[in-house]
């Protein structure tokens, strides 16, 4: 039997399965991107598909905390568009 994976959310702290979480990256040439694959090198954060769990993480500058980096507001509305599209996709099926 496989063991099933856990990360912790940087927005609600809670620990869930890898695969219900999205991966942020921060790879060795300093690109901060969304990892959908989940098997990007770099180093990675977690966060729930939730809006609320991002707009945590984003007030108590756990990105900084975690990768010492900074969301703009390019990359928030990136990571908020992928949230949101998980959400469509799993209202339609």
């Amino acid at each position: 039997m496989r063991k099933i994976v856990q990360r912790t959310c940087m927005g609600c702290n809670l620990k869930k399965d890898k695969k219900e979480l999205l991966r942020l990256v921060l790879n060795k040439d300093g690109e901060f991107f969304v990892d959908k694959t989940g098997k990007a090198e770099g180093r990675g954060t977690y966060i729930c598909y939730d809006e609320q769990c991002l707009e945590k993480a984003i007030k108590a500058k756990k990105t900084e905390k975690i990768l010492g980096l900074k969301i703009n507001d390019e990359l928030c509305d990136c990571i908020r568009g992928v949230i949101i599209e998980k959400k469509k996709s799993e209202e339609n099926n």
